[in-house]
């Protein structure tokens, strides 16, 4: 098995070996702290400042990942005679890098820690408010990431029964990669993000802010990382502070799970502005402000593979999901969690990181017309969502009901898998004929798809 290589000169490393639920340390390609062959101390200076601040984008974006899709600078500037400047030399020798196998980073928002000061490693020692497992696939060009719920419950080693954000509290990035581990069926964890989440308020702030549609009012004070909330319905292009209101709120129906949902959603707003060409000359602002708030073993190198791994990745290839599972009763425990299923645990496994069950029989495909469907309006004619089940009724899809009309038009249909059955999604799609797999758990939490109808559905006549 390759590691993360440079150009085609393939690296052997034996840490590619170790037992499942390590994080593995970081093995550089060539010595770190000096410059690469013919290239100035001061464009390596600006190349390793460059891959600290991809990084930092890539955990910042809710906790997260946007450095596999930042767009590069086109055009970059010559000297008079025509041959590559420093900053010349830093794009074409940087990005040779190249990511040569399927890699596993676990990146994990952390909570404030109070009284930890500005640039220190108690900042980092807080309990993971978001906690993502980032799959890079070079094998089909694919980002993919698992969003484990907060209070997800687990066994932690040396703990005990709790929830998944104590593991980083008790035993830092090493604890919180063998619980995860733990849980999913041995995946490996190649490396690991942490970030401060002041983070993700400063960045939104460098974009110029995404636009999102807030679903509902919002209006509280979350005394425990004091943050006051305050957001009205409808579309709207947030600042930081809003953002992070957006991603944080918790006073619904669905307490933490909803914020994942929105974390998704904020994720999908940010991965279209880093798109957008106006926002290029903002990224060197994010150099100085944001590297003090990230904590990783990835290495240099590898930071700037993962960079240009992004470089060639579409909006399709970035799939989402969360961890299948739901809410504990109000009988079952002395705290509230999110209680994981076994099943369909197996299934996003399988599917989004190649990893198949201990017991086959979970794996055993369902037909799609098993799946409970939700369908939501999302469409300009009021009676479109009941067309649309009787559609289906009539086609033997025996386990469908109606979700809450969406709250924002939209011209297409999206087929969601919600619990991460992208093959599912697939096959109710070729039946039906119509509408888009959507990649992400922004659906209707009781179903295993969301049909989100948009205006492009008409009833057949027959």
């Amino acid at each position: 098995m390759t590691q993360i290589e440079r150009g085609t000169n393939v690296h052997q490393s034996n840490h590619l070996n170790q037992p499942k639920g390590h994080v593995n340390a970081p093995v550089p390609l060539q010595p770190l702290g000096s410059p690469p062959p013919q290239q100035t101390a001061s464009a390596w200076w600006l190349l390793k400042r460059f891959a600290i601040i991809t990084t930092a984008t890539l955990a910042t974006a809710v906790g997260v990942t946007l450095a596999m899709v930042l767009p590069l600078p086109t055009g970059v500037a010559s000297n008079s005679k025509g041959a590559p400047s420093d900053k010349g030399a830093v794009w074409q020798t940087g990005f040779q890098y190249q990511v040569g196998r399927p890699v596993n980073i676990l990146v994990m928002g952390i909570d404030r820690v109070p009284g930890a000061k500005e640039g220190s490693k108690e900042l980092f020692d807080g309990r993971s408010d978001t906690m993502l497992l980032l799959r890079v696939d070079p094998g089909d060009d694919s980002v993919k990431l698992l969003s484990v719920p907060r209070d997800t419950q687990v066994n932690i080693p040396g703990v005990g029964l709790t929830k998944i954000n104590d593991a980083n509290v008790r035993g830092g990035p090493e604890l919180a990669a063998k619980t995860v581990s733990g849980i999913l069926n041995g995946v490996t964890i190649d490396r690991y993000v942490r970030v401060d989440t002041e983070a993700f308020r400063e960045l939104v702030d460098l974009l110029g802010g995404v636009e999102v549609y807030v679903p509902e009012p919002m209006s509280y004070v979350d005394q425990t990382q004091k943050l006051k909330i305050n957001l009205a319905r409808g579309l709207q292009t947030l600042n930081g502070d809003q953002a992070e209101q957006f991603a944080r709120f918790r006073h619904d129906a669905y307490g933490d799970i909803g914020r994942v949902q929105r974390q998704q959603t904020l994720l999908k707003a940010l991965l279209k502005r880093l798109t957008n060409p106006t926002v290029i000359p903002r990224l060197p602002g994010l150099v100085s402000t944001l590297q003090k708030y990230i904590d990783t073993n990835l290495s240099l190198e590898e930071m700037l593979a993962l960079s240009g791994a992004g470089r060639q990745l579409s909006q399709g290839n970035f799939k989402m999901v969360m961890l299948p599972g739901r809410f504990s009763t109000p009988n079952e425990f002395v705290a509230s969690y999110w209680i994981m299923n076994p099943e369909g645990r197996d299934r996003v496994m399988k599917q989004y990181f190649n990893i198949d069950p201990s017991d086959a029989l979970t794996a055993q495909a369902r037909s799609a017309t098993d799946l409970r469907i939700a369908v939501q309006n999302a469409s300009s004619k009021p009676d479109a969502a009941n067309q649309l089940r009787r559609y289906l009724a009539q086609r033997g899809f025996s386990n469908v009901y109606i979700a809450d009309d969406w709250s924002e038009k939209q011209t297409d249909t999206q087929i969601i898998a919600q619990q991460g059955d992208l093959s599912g999604a697939t096959a109710v799609k070729d039946l039906l004929g119509f509408g888009r797999v959507e990649a992400d758990s922004t659906g209707d939490l009781e179903s295993d798809l969301t049909i989100r109808v948009g205006d492009d559905w008409t009833m057949p006549s027959k």
